[in-house]
C-alpha cells in the first residue's frame, strides 16, 4: 500500500534501505545514490525499521497545509467571483479582493481557486511567438525602416506631436526625422521627399500597418477582384512607381531597430532640446539636421557597400495623391472639396467624357493628366496645405472639406414629351411617349 502512495523520488528507497541493512551496501553508497547526506539516510534506515516502507514517505503527505484557505473564505471568494465582480481578470480581481473585501491573496492563488471552480479565464493565455533575429541588411539602401512616435519631445514646453523618421538597416543611420502634429500621409510623403533627396530610391521599405501606409480592410471591388489584388494606398501608388517595395510588419518586435532607435531619441532629444530651450515646432525643425548629424557620427556604421538608386526627374509629379476621374460636361475635373477648369482641346473640342488623372502634390498644387502630360494646373489655395486622400474609394479615407463655389452649370435644353393626341383603347399597352409623360390629366383621367 505505501509504495501506491510514493513519490518518484521515494520509489527507490526501500530496496537501498533493504541492501544496507543486509549488509550489501554501505551507508555512504546508499546515500550517495538517493542523493542524501549518510544522516539523512540513517533516519531512513531507523524510520524503515520502526514503520516499515510507509516510513520512507514524506511526513506531511496526506496531512493538510496550515496555510490553505478556509472552506468558508474559499466559498465567500468564489461567491465574489462569479456575482460581484463577475467579468475582472485575475488580477484586476486580486486588487479588488485586497481594497475593498480586505482579503490579501496573491494573484496565482486567485487563478488556482478560479480554476479549481472551472471558471472560464477572462483572457486567453498565449504562448509568447518564436521570433529569430533578423541579420543586417549588407549594403546601404537595401531596405529603410520608416515608423512614428509621438511623445512629449519638449516636455511641459509644449504639447504632445510626432516625429516620423527613417533608419537604414545596414549602416542605422538616421536618414530623415519629420515634424507632425500627428502621423499621417503627408508625414510620410514629405519624409520619403527627403531621403530620395539626399540619398536616393531605396530598394525597399519597411513599416507598421499604418492606414496611410497600406490597407487594412477587406473590401474588394470588382475591378479588384479581376485584378487580384487590392488597389494600394495613396503611398503605396507612389512606391510603385518608383520600384520601391513596402514590407508590413506585423508586431513593433519585427523593425525593432528603428523602435530601439525611438528609445534613444526620447532620452537624448529631449535632452538637446531641453538644454537649448527649444520651444516651438519651427524650433525644432531647426535643430534636427544638426542632431541627425551628431547621432550619425556617434552611433551609425558606415557601409562600403551601396544600393542606393538615382532619384528620377519630376519627383514633385510622383510624391502625389492620384485619382481617376471623368471630365464633366463643362470641362471641369472635380475632387471632394476642390474642381479646376480645364482648356479646350485643340480646335476647341471639349475633354468630355475623356478619363483623367488628376494628382495633388505635396506643396497643394492640382494637375490634371491625360496621357502623361499635364493639361491643366491649379495652385494651392491655403498656405499650410495638408495632403490627405480626398475620396471615399479603396485604400482612401474620407476626409470633410469645406465646398468651394462650383461655376455656373450650363442650361442644357431637353426635348420634354409631349402628351398624347388621343387616349388608348381599353387594353392597349402604352408608347414610350405615353409612360415617359409626368404631366397632364393621367391615364385613369384625373389631374
Amino acid at each position: 500500500m505505501g509504495y501506491l502512495t510514493m513519490s518518484q523520488k521515494e520509489v527507490a528507497r526501500p530496496g537501498l534501505v533493504r541492501a544496507a541493512l543486509n549488509g550489501k551496501i554501505s551507508n555512504a553508497e546508499a546515500a550517495g545514490a538517493l542523493g542524501l547526506s549518510v544522516r539523512q539516510f540513517r533516519r531512513l534506515k531507523a524510520a524503515y525499521r520502526r514503520l516499515g516502507a510507509p516510513g520512507l514517505q514524506h511526513g506531511n503527505r496526506g496531512r493538510t497545509s496550515p496555510r490553505r484557505l478556509e472552506e468558508s473564505q474559499r466559498q465567500r471568494i468564489l461567491e465574489l467571483l462569479t456575482t460581484t465582480y463577475v467579468g475582472l481578470n485575475d488580477h484586476h480581481f486580486t486588487e479588488k479582493l485586497r481594497d475593498v473585501e480586505q482579503i490579501v491573496l496573491s494573484r496565482e492563488t486567485v487563478r488556482r481557486l478560479r480554476i479549481s471552480a472551472r471558471l472560464p479565464a477572462q483572457r486567453r493565455r498565449r504562448a509568447p511567438r518564436h521570433r529569430i533575429r533578423r541579420p543586417r541588411e549588407v549594403r546601404s539602401g537595401a531596405l529603410v525602416l520608416v515608423d512614428g512616435s509621438q511623445h512629449r519631445w519638449l516636455e511641459d514646453r509644449h504639447e504632445h506631436f510626432t516625429l516620423q523618421g527613417a533608419v537604414d538597416d545596414a549602416s542605422g543611420q538616421i536618414l530623415e526625422l519629420v515634424v507632425r502634429p500627428r502621423e499621417d500621409l503627408h508625414g510620410y510623403v514629405q519624409l520619403l521627399r527627403g531621403i530620395l533627396e539626399r540619398h536616393g530610391v531605396p530598394v525597399a521599405i519597411y513599416g507598421d500597418r499604418f492606414g496611410a501606409l497600406v490597407r487594412n480592410d477587406p473590401h474588394w471591388t470588382l475591378e479588384e477582384q479581376l485584378a487580384g489584388r487590392q488597389t494600394p494606398t495613396h503611398f503605396g501608388r507612389i512606391l510603385e512607381e518608383l520600384s520601391i517595395r513596402f514590407i508590413a510588419a506585423n508586431s513593433p518586435q519585427a523593425k525593432g531597430r528603428i523602435e530601439r532607435m525611438w528609445a534613444v531619441l526620447q532620452d537624448r532629444l529631449v535632452a538637446e532640446l531641453r538644454l537649448r530651450a527649444v520651444a516651438t515646432l519651427d524650433q525644432t525643425r531647426a535643430f534636427l539636421p544638426a542632431f541627425i548629424a551628431d547621432y550619425n557620427r556617434r552611433f551609425a556604421h558606415p557601409s562600403p557597400d551601396s544600393a542606393w538608386r538615382t532619384t528620377p526627374r519630376r519627383l514633385d509629379l510622383i510624391l502625389a495623391c492620384r485619382y481617376e476621374r471623368v471630365v464633366g460636361r463643362d470641362n471641369t475635373v472635380s475632387l471632394p472639396g476642390r474642381w479646376i477648369q480645364l482648356p479646350p482641346r485643340t480646335g476647341g473640342a471639349s475633354w468630355h467624357p475623356r478619363r483623367v488623372e488628376a494628382r495633388e502634390l505635396l506643396d497643394g498644387r492640382l494637375c490634371v493628366m491625360w496621357q502623361q502630360r499635364i493639361i491643366a494646373e491649379q495652385a494651392s489655395d491655403t498656405p499650410d496645405f495638408t495632403l490627405v486622400p480626398r475620396s471615399r474609394r479603396s485604400g482612401e479615407r474620407a476626409v470633410c472639406f469645406k465646398s468651394s463655389p462650383r461655376p455656373p452649370q450650363p442650361v442644357v435644353h431637353q426635348n420634354k414629351p409631349r402628351p398624347p393626341t388621343s387616349t388608348p383603347r381599353p387594353g392597349a399597352k402604352p408608347g414610350a411617349r405615353w409612360r415617359n409623360f409626368k404631366y397632364g390629366a393621367s391615364l385613369t383621367g384625373g389631374t
